[in-house]
């Protein structure tokens, strides 16, 4: 192996092939600012090993050395997951040095990573969520406005199966109560508007009328949600609320506000939605991402037939 040197600089060519990998993911693809920093780490993470390795230029960046990085990566202790992800990242700034004429060709192409772990996604049981609902309900009586907001936002993720940057970045002008439907911007910049229920509705509009009044500032703009200061309330700030309400349960391993989208998904499954109706309803762009919520009510379905079934 060649001789070490201090990566914590990355050689010029390589900061600029960084920097110009980001400005395409950002400019060209519209990803959101959290997946342009996965992947700008994830990029980073190879190209400081490569310059440990003496490399100084993409071109010098061969299938060998990304074997030895993913294999340096397995054992520190990485996640399959995360080593899958890592290489899919790989693969997506191989692609684009090609097109820069960067690469004369791609190595990346035949580098394999570790299969993800086929787990299924955690899922609430409806009265788990009804519970849940009903103890950010039991807050919101006495007409506090955080209270009210943690209700409405709570209430709006199940109904919708949000993504939590599209709760955030939710307008006022999105919201269509007569119809009782939001207008979404998700990945991609891809647009898509998603009904939601009456208690969501409730939610919402006491926030509206009641606490959103209490909070908003000269600067808050046309933001739905709004944190105690008045601005636009943040991922971190939902996703704390989410945490904390899911702990209060006390019967559940789920954690964090994607596993509301999970349980809304596959409680819409469970009730007979087309699964292309819930595609749309998410927002993924290719229906086998959708199919894994099939798995979950067919896993749901196998528990249950075991626990009653005489002959299980």
């Amino acid at each position: 192996m060649a001789a070490k040197q201090d990566s914590s600089v990355l050689p010029a060519a390589l900061q600029e092939a960084l920097a110009g990998f980001t400005r395409y993911l950002t400019a060209e693809r519209a990803r959101s600012p959290h997946t342009v920093r996965a992947y700008e780490s994830d990029v980073r993470s190879l190209l400081e090993y490569a310059a440990a390795e003496g490399i100084a230029h993409v071109p010098g960046i061969g299938l060998a050395t990304l074997r030895r990085w993913l294999g340096a990566q397995s054992e520190s202790g990485m996640s399959r997951a995360t080593l899958a992800r890592r290489a899919a990242t790989v693969r997506s700034f191989a692609s684009w040095a090609l097109r820069e004429e960067l690469l004369e060709e791609n190595p990346a192409l035949r580098l394999k990573a570790p299969k993800r772990d086929k787990s299924l996604p955690g899922v609430l049981q409806q009265q788990q969520l009804l519970r849940m609902l009903g103890d950010l309900g039991e807050s919101a009586q006495e007409g506090d406005p955080m209270a009210l907001r943690n209700k409405a936002m709570v209430e709006l993720l199940y109904a919708t199966g949000l993504r939590v940057g599209e709760l955030v970045g939710m307008d006022i002008d999105d919201l269509d109560p007569d119809r009782r439907t939001v207008r979404v911007l998700g990945k991609g910049n891809k647009e898509r508007t998603v009904p939601y229920g009456v208690p969501a509705a409730l939610a919402v509009d006491d926030w509206l009328r009641r606490g959103r009044p209490a909070l908003v500032k000269t600067g808050s703009g046309p933001a739905v949600f709004l944190g105690a200061r008045g601005n636009r309330v943040d991922q971190r700030q939902v996703r704390s609320v989410v945490r904390a309400a899911l702990e209060q349960l006390g019967d559940t391993a789920a954690t964090g506000p994607h596993a509301l989208r999970h349980s809304a998904a596959t409680h819409l499954l469970d009730g007979g939605a087309d699964l292309r109706a819930v595609q749309e309803i998410l927002g993924h762009s290719s229906l086998a991402t959708t199919q894994i919520y099939t798995h979950v009510s067919v896993e749901r379905l196998r528990q249950s037939y075991q626990q009653a079934h005489p002959r299980a």
